[in-house]
Formats: structure tokens, sequence, C-alpha cells
């Protein structure tokens, strides 16, 4: 089992980023965090010590990370372009728009196709993620899918 201090304790979305969503994607938001802080695996390459809280924005087409100590102590930020992202969190949307379309008038089956294309992309967008972090920070799919449905939560303008 991985080192159980190179962890997120705490996370918030910077106030600045953060718009008035609708009560769905609020809860996504809760959720998200919610899981992210029972299991996580965050190690940054640079060694250091955790546990860590983190505020993540959107700035210039970038996901930044401001990485804190439980202390709220700064010790280092990192970021990551947004370009790779761009179609596959606009087909996202789309899919998931068609989902919660779908769940006030489409018969179950319908709904599950529906939902495993949500999912299919979803876990598309964490590896995505996953894979564009790994020079700055080691994490477990888990935490690559929570910090994925947050980066979506992000892009959301009101």
């Amino acid at each position: 089992m991985a080192n159980t201090d190179q962890r997120i304790s705490g996370i918030s979305l910077d106030e600045h980023s953060v718009v008035r969503r609708s009560p769905q994607v609020e809860h996504e938001q809760k959720a998200a965090i919610y899981d992210l802080i029972e299991d996580n695996e965050f190690s940054p390459i640079q060694k250091l010590k955790g546990p860590f809280n983190l505020i993540l924005k959107i700035e210039e087409n970038r996901l930044v990370f401001n990485v804190l100590s439980e202390r709220d102590e700064s010790l280092t930020t990192f970021s990551l372009s947004l370009n790779a992202f761009r179609s596959l969190i606009r087909e996202y949307f789309m899919v998931c728009e068609s989902y919660y379309d779908a769940i006030k008038s489409s018969s179950p089956s319908q709904i599950e196709a529906i939902d495993v294309g949500r999912r299919s992309l979803h876990n598309e967008g964490a590896a995505l993620l996953k894979k564009r972090l790994r020079e700055k920070v080691v994490i477990n799919d888990r935490t690559a899918r929570r910090l994925f449905t947050l980066l979506c939560v992000l892009h959301i303008r009101g």
C-alpha cells in the first residue's frame, strides 16, 4: 500500500473559478470531493511530505494545482495545459446532458446505454489526466477520476 501521508486531505476550487451551478453539478462536485478525500493517492515527484491541501483553478487555459501543507503553507504550484482536454470535455458534457434528459423520459436500457458512454468518456478523461500529470505527481486511477470530475466542474460557466 502507498504511503498514507502521500494523499490529499483537503481540496477546494478557487472561488474566482467557481460559478453558480445546477443542483446536479453541485451534487457531483460534493460527491467527487468527498470521495477524493476518503480515498486518494497524491505523491508529488518533488518528494514533498504530505498530507496535502489542494486548491484547483483554471487560469489562462491551464489547470493550476496549488499544493499546500495541512497547515496551508504553500509547498508547490504546477499547471497543466487544457488543450488536450478541450474536445473530450465538450463531448463529455454533451453525453451528460443526454443522460440527464434520458433519465426524465427514456427506457432503462436507453439510459444504461448512454451511461456506458458517459462512463467511458469519464475514464478516458481520467486516464489522460493521469498521463499528463505523471511528470509532476503520481496519482491512482480513483484519484484521476475524481480530479477529472472537478476539472469538468471548473469548466462550467454559469
